[in-house]
């Protein structure tokens, strides 16, 4: 079975019309739509979905940790899973492992920082 048998194409209509509406999607709206649309279009929606999900985590969670700290987790998901080749794939990598890393702390996840250090050195080094 192929992937595009897969996907949703009612889902990708209404996420692609979400984006393109009068009005501005708020970022919980944006993360729906890129959430749908990476399955069709990862190239062009994977550093989206990864800048708009740090954005989701700060302003809509600040005040609830844990959710906080799993959208960072999969901000830092998306951004890894970018094209390789990508020129803002290491920038964008690097902003979302050290908002994940913040997070890590402020939760008392002390023993996850290491590895995320670790990675934040590979990818910007």
């Amino acid at each position: 079975m192929s992937e595009s048998v897969k996907i949703n194409h009612d889902a990708v209509l209404r996420a692609q019309v979400a984006l393109l509406g009068s009005e501005k999607p708020s970022v919980a709206q944006r993360v729906a739509a890129y959430r749908v649309l990476v399955q069709v279009s990862p190239l062009a929606y994977l550093p989206l979905l990864a800048v708009a999900l740090g954005k989701y985590a700060r302003r809509e969670f600040s005040d609830r940790p844990d959710i906080a700290l799993t959208l960072l987790a999969e901000s830092v998901d998306a951004a890894r899973r970018m094209y390789a080749l990508e020129p803002a794939r290491s920038a964008l990598l690097v902003g979302s492992l050290r908002e994940y890393r913040g997070q890590l702390a402020r939760t008392g996840r002390q023993s996850a920082i290491r590895a995320v250090d670790e990675e934040i050195a590979r990818v910007a080094g």
